[in-house]
Parts: C-alpha cells; structure tokens; sequence
C-alpha cells in the first residue's frame, strides 16, 4: 500500500506521517516577485526536507543547520501579511521573517522568503 504524502511546505519533499495531514501545503516559497516558486523554477526544493515536530515546521536541507518554525503563530499582525502570486491568483500570505527568508534564501542560492498561507484566504488552486 502506498502511504498518503503531505507537503506542509508547497514543492519541498513530500512526509508521509499523518500528522502532517492538518499542515498540508500550508506554506510555500516566494521569489523576490512575491511569486510562488516550483520546483520547475527551483529544482533545490526537492531537496528542503519539512518534519513536524513538538509544535515547530522542521527544515532540513544539505549542507545546512536545520530551521525551526513554531506552528502556532497567530496571524493577526498587519505588519507580516503580504500578498504572493500563485499562477493567476493572488493570496493573503503570512511572511515567517528575516531568519527563515535568509535560510531559505541560502538553501536556494536566490532571494526567497517563506511564507504561511493567512488563515483567512480563500482555498489555493495550487494546479496553476
């Protein structure tokens, strides 16, 4: 059988633990442009390795030290929300910060950021 795979962080290496099932593509990787990446555009992505665990979104990649993201962040902070483009939509996005932005960034080798879907936005057509 098959096991299900859950992507908490869009077109980085997919986990099959079921715990992640709540987290599934709940964040992805913008560009400078704010426009989602791919692994079309960035093949490295593959290679972001996401866990959950005891309450934090788990990065791992070669070569770099791991990146810890509290799941539990409220969303409510004007300052944080951005806009990314995602094929022909446009959506409410919680940026994570500087730190994540330069490990992202690193990891890539390109100006990126990592970003949370807003609670509030309506549902992704990731398929465009």
């Amino acid at each position: 059988m098959n096991p299900t795979l859950y992507f908490p962080i869009e077109a980085c290496a997919g986990i099959d633990n079921s715990d992640a099932a709540p987290y599934d593509r709940q964040w992805l990787v913008v560009d400078a442009g704010w426009r989602r990446l791919t692994q079309r555009d960035q093949p490295k992505l593959a290679q972001v390795e996401v866990s959950i665990r005891f309450g934090y979104l788990v990065m791992r990649a070669p070569g770099m030290l791991r990146m810890d993201i509290p799941l539990d962040v409220i969303e409510d902070d004007d300052s944080v929300r951005r806009q990314a483009i995602i094929g022909t939509q446009t959506i409410d996005v919680v940026d994570e910060g500087e730190l994540a932005c330069a490990w992202i960034s690193n990891c890539l080798g390109t100006p990126s950021r990592l970003v949370k879907v807003h609670p509030d936005a309506p549902a992704v057509r990731w398929d465009e």
